[in-house]
């Protein structure tokens, strides 16, 4: 009985060993599979509810992705200056808005037979690239998805859409917002942003 327990014990920590250093491909696209997946089995989702689709991100995308480390990058210097409240704050506004214009993004897709292909670029001991495909009648789209190593774990943290990547796009934004009122002012622009979404 006790040599059957060690053996379930160890296949169970080999198992969960494995899946903490899953690929970076596998990341991606086990993240992007499972939400499209839980898209197309709800009706509400498929009918282009976003209510619906952002909640989905959330639960499917979201614990693959490491917003905070977007958010520090997007914010720059002005990170440094800010407090962990602050801080705090801003990963959280910014991961709201993040999963949003991720949401939009697929809602896109609407109820059109996507086909999704996943190729792992290149990959340091802590910095990755996964480049996508998303195929529709008539259209192709590439996507592209860096991540990077939490613990042991591979996070996504920034994403290439329609041909710009989130970081840099959001860096301009934040920087007016930064320059005209600080730290808490942009913490307000993201509040107002993503409850005028809402």
């Amino acid at each position: 009985m006790k040599r059957h327990l060690f053996a379930f014990l160890t296949a169970a920590f080999v198992s969960a060993a494995a899946f903490a250093q899953s690929a970076p491909v596998d990341v991606v696209k086990s993240a992007v599979s499972g939400t499209v997946e839980a898209m197309k089995k709800d009706p509400a989702a498929r009918g282009g509810d976003m209510a619906k689709i952002t909640q989905i991100v959330r639960d499917k995308f979201l614990p693959a992705t490491n917003f905070e480390r977007t958010a520090r990058i997007a914010t720059g210097e002005a990170w440094k200056q800010a407090t962990p409240a602050q801080q705090q704050e801003l990963t959280k506004q910014f991961t709201t808005l993040m999963t949003r214009t991720y949401a939009a993004s697929l809602a896109q897709l609407g109820t059109q037979d996507a086909k999704f292909t996943f190729e792992g670029k290149s990959a340091t001991a802590n910095d990755a690239f996964v480049s996508s495909t998303v195929a529709t009648p008539g259209d192709s789209q590439s996507v592209g998805y860096r991540l990077g190593k939490v613990g042991g774990d591979w996070k996504i943290y920034d994403i290439d859409m329609s041909g710009a990547w989130l970081i840099q796009v959001y860096q301009g934004q934040f920087k007016a917002q930064l320059q005209q009122g600080g730290v808490d002012g942009l913490i307000q622009y993201l509040t107002k942003h993503n409850a005028r979404a809402e």
